[in-house]
């Protein structure tokens, strides 16, 4: 039986007896010089083997986390040895090796799979740990918060800041393809789904800064996601209380064509109900994706990705109760609503990629791709609100509620916003790689078409008076003189933009391995560069010519102790999209040019064995000098930016990653990371940025009991320190550098595990069908911690003083799973 104290069972199952090692796999295609398919080859290790299809094909299972041998042998060719190939449980590893006539073929890999990216400086992350670790909004975006150096504030959210950039400055692709989120979202309770579904991965690399010419124009940070290339006909299908979802992979007879198809479906009521404001919630997301390939040949694949997403949130809100301020001097916020908000975000993506291998050493890629957008934002909402005294008498018959009114109002909250959003792109990449040298090449053109449309505005009235914007050039002199102005908002943005943007960028990069005194050096050189071109109604047109270069240095050196060192030295600069544009009142400012960023990134890896098992500790101190900045602020998860040029910034830190068994057969990892980031408006100082977390902490870890291990277990627990932020409207941020409170979480997954890979059950036994059978549950926030991300400023009619009422975030809930797989 578990403990049942987690934080005990965390330390002590680090020190779990021995379990059978867990398994990764090895697939490809085996070739010979004609680059034709080879089949009924021998492939073996010292324990396991297989046979090649017709096609080529093979599919090898290895013992993860152990050095394993693998041999390919056919009569007439000479054997390819793959040797000290180490993988971690679940990893699976692509290798295509060409069989020559009589010529025996020795490849040594002397580090894992995995690692293969460290001289690049990104991290692999295996795609079972996104699927099993818990979270609110469990998926790749999960796993991310739990590295150094990305910081969030609310579990509800899918979105991330990396080394203190904000969530605009974040590249995500999938298969090559960038993808998008919505651009009117302004609270993580609309946002739903994740555009990533985690049931279709097979790769997971993420680079927190530093990354190479090819990975775009952004200034943070860059997920790189592949999809599944089925290797067989499977159905998945898993369920929880917060929704369902499924996938299906398919693989035709003759093995040209594959599909791989998901569907999910989510409803956030049971974490909106466990929020202090109580209402009728129907938070609703529906998502369905598509990735299609056909092999026309070995030289010619062409895939197809669909993607169509829809987040309808409908809120009515009723009553909320906030209890604030200390013990001595107890304060509660009282709400009362009437209204709605009913806000839609449609999404759809349709991508066409065809791939060509003229020879062994060079792909070419042809990517065509359309997204379009259609967002709404209605509501109506008045809120009433008492500001009032706790009543703390243990005998009193009004424990607990409000007494002593100090503020009486209420608040008039209304939207009318729509946007429509139009990005077509055309792209062309190429790679060709031989004796240890690569380059890689590529061009891209993009077209963005925006409408949107803003009407919103909000009324505050306090004890009977509209409380107006604090304008300075407002004359209000009464009694003495009657004030005849009009009652206006206290904020209020109306709006309508048109604007059209043509990006033409390209890159080219050169990469190398070479030996120096038995040391392994990689070098990656790149340059990137980019023409954007902004045009729209009632402005003039601007354009902007932006030169990037980028480089890295690796060193691994001929040590009896294997360690990695790398150096990343580049320029990134970010041509503005449509939300830098926009100011705070709604207007585009045509003349905002991109922001820039020099990266200075220093980082080591030592592998090492503890216990038997293999251990990482990978460090990275970093110093990013950014100009041009444009400034923003944050509001849960809204952006509102200033449309200027006119701030400098810097962050600077280290993160430390410890990853690695520490309980056999599985994977888990400790980070550590410390960040300051600060910017200077107009020559005024250096203050806090909006995303300056200093401290972050984080631990990912499995386990399972060794007397029944069936019984899985799943931890994900963080620590953030407190950002700037919560500030009233209107406020000077140099006037404001108060912070919210540190961020606090634990969640805990619980499953049991009836079959999958380790656990086949013999024809006739009713598992037998099953190839994963699961059922478990999910405690999120177990220690119920109260988590803020922003503030509802409320007056004081007898001081006219301004209260910061937190908004807190979700409590502790009960979910329960399954999880099937044929």
């Amino acid at each position: 039986m578990i403990p049942p104290k987690p934080i005990t069972l965390f330390f002590l199952l680090l020190w779990a007896s021995t379990l059978q090692g867990q398994t990764a796999t090895i697939l490809g295609t085996v070739l010979d010089e004609s680059n034709e398919p080879i089949s009924n080859v021998n492939i073996t290790t010292d324990a396991l083997g297989t046979v090649s299809d017709e096609s080529g094909n093979y599919i090898l299972e290895l013992v993860a986390d152990t050095p394993n041998t693998i041999t390919f042998s056919h009569i007439g060719y000479g054997n390819v040895v793959l040797q000290n190939l180490i993988l971690t449980t679940n990893e699976t590893f692509e290798f295509n090796p060409v069989l020559k006539t009589d010529t025996i073929q020795i490849a040594g890999v002397s580090i894992s799979a995995t690692d293969r990216k460290s001289v690049e400086g990104v991290t692999t992350i295996s795609p079972e740990i996104v699927r099993k670790i818990p979270g609110a909004n469990a998926g790749v975006e999960n796993i991310l918060k739990l590295l150094p150096g990305v910081s969030f504030n609310n579990e509800l959210s899918t979105q991330y800041n990396v080394r203190g950039g904000n969530f605009d400055e974040n590249l995500v692709y999938v298969n090559g393809i960038e993808v998008y989120r919505s651009f009117l979202v302004r609270s993580a309770q609309q946002e739903g789904l994740s555009f990533v579904n985690s049931d279709l991965i097979s790769r997971l690399d993420f680079s927190a800064g530093g990354f190479q010419a090819k990975h775009g124009d952004k200034l943070s940070s860059v997920l790189d996601i592949t999809y599944k290339i089925p290797t067989s006909n499977e159905l998945r299908v898993d369920g929880s209380l917060l929704g369902a979802s499924g996938s299906l992979e398919t693989l035709s007879k003759n093995k040209k064509f594959t599909s791989i198809s998901g569907v999910r479906y989510r409803n956030n009521g049971l974490f909106l109900n466990s929020l202090q404001a109580q209402g009728n919630f129907s938070p609703q997301f529906l998502d369905v994706q598509n990735y299609l390939t056909y092999r026309f040949s070995k030289k010619f694949h062409l895939n197809f990705l669909q993607t169509f997403s829809i987040n309808d949130y409908k809120n009515e809100p009723l009553t909320r109760q906030t209890n604030f301020g200390t013990l001595n001097n107890p304060r509660a916020l009282l709400v009362y609503y009437q209204g709605r908000e009913n806000n839609k975000y449609t999404n759809t993506l349709g991508a066409l990629k065809a791939d060509f291998f003229p020879n062994d050493n060079t792909k070419l890629e042809f990517t065509t791709a359309a997204y379009h957008t259609q967002e709404e934002e209605f509501s109506d909402v008045i809120a009433s609100y008492e500001l009032g005294d706790v009543d703390t008498n243990l005998g009193s018959e009004t424990l607990g509620e409000v007494v002593n009114p100090r503020g009486i109002g209420s608040q008039f909250n209304r939207a009318r916003n729509q946007l429509d959003a139009l990005i077509f792109t055309i792209s062309h990449r190429g790679k060709t790689s031989k004796n240890g040298k690569t380059l890689e090449w590529g061009m891209k053109f993009t077209h963005e078409d925006i409408k949107d449309r803003i009407r919103e505005s909000e009324f505050i009235d306090s004890a009977g008076y509209i409380i107006r914007p604090p304008n300075p050039e407002l004359v209000n002199n009464q009694p003495e003189e009657p004030f005849t102005g009009d009652i206006i908002p206290y904020e209020s943005v109306q709006a309508i933009n048109k604007t059209q943007t043509n990006r033409f960028s390209g890159f080219v990069q050169y990469a190398s391995h070479t030996q120096w005194n038995e040391h392994d050096i990689y070098f990656n050189l790149g340059l990137r560069a980019q023409h954007w071109i902004l045009t729209g109604d009632s402005f003039s047109r601007n354009a902007q010519i932006l030169f990037s270069p980028r480089g890295q240095f690796s060193i691994k050196p001929n040590w009896e102790k294997d360690m990695l060192f790398r150096l990343a030295i580049g320029s990134y600069q970010q041509p503005p999209f449509y939300r830098e544009l926009r100011d705070s009142e709604g207007n585009i400012n045509p003349n905002v040019e991109a922001q820039k960023s020099i990266h200075y990134v220093l980082g080591s890896e030592y592998s090492f064995t503890l216990w038997k098992r293999p251990f990482t500790l990978i460090s990275e101190a970093y110093y990013k000098d950014l100009t041009n900045v444009n400034p923003y602020t944050v509001e849960d998860v809204r952006i509102r930016y200033a449309a200027q040029n006119n701030a400098t910034a810097y962050a600077l830190g280290f993160d430390f990653r410890l990853t690695g068994a520490f309980v056999p057969g599985t994977q888990s990892w400790v980070s550590l990371g410390y960040l300051k980031t600060e910017e200077n408006w107009d020559e005024r100082g250096y203050i806090s940025r909006p995303t300056d977390q200093r401290l972050k902490f984080g631990v990912l870890f499995q386990d399972y009991v060794p007397s029944i291990p069936n019984v899985k277990l799943y931890l994900n627990l963080v620590y953030n320190t407190g950002v700037p932020g919560g500030s009233p409207n209107y406020s000077d941020p140099y006037n404001f550098q108060n912070r919210l409170r540190d961020y606090k979480r634990a969640d805990m997954g619980i499953s049991y595990i009836f079959a999958d890979e380790k656990n086949k059950h013999p024809q006739g036994h009713w598992l037998h069908k099953f190839k994963e059978l699961n059922i478990g549950f999910e405690i999120f926030n177990m220690f119920n911690n109260q988590n803020s991300i922003t503030n509802t400023w409320v007056r004081d009619v007898d001081t006219q003083r301004q209260f910061a009422v937190p908004n807190y975030l979700t409590g502790r809930i009960l979910n329960l799973k399954f999880g099937v797989r044929f």
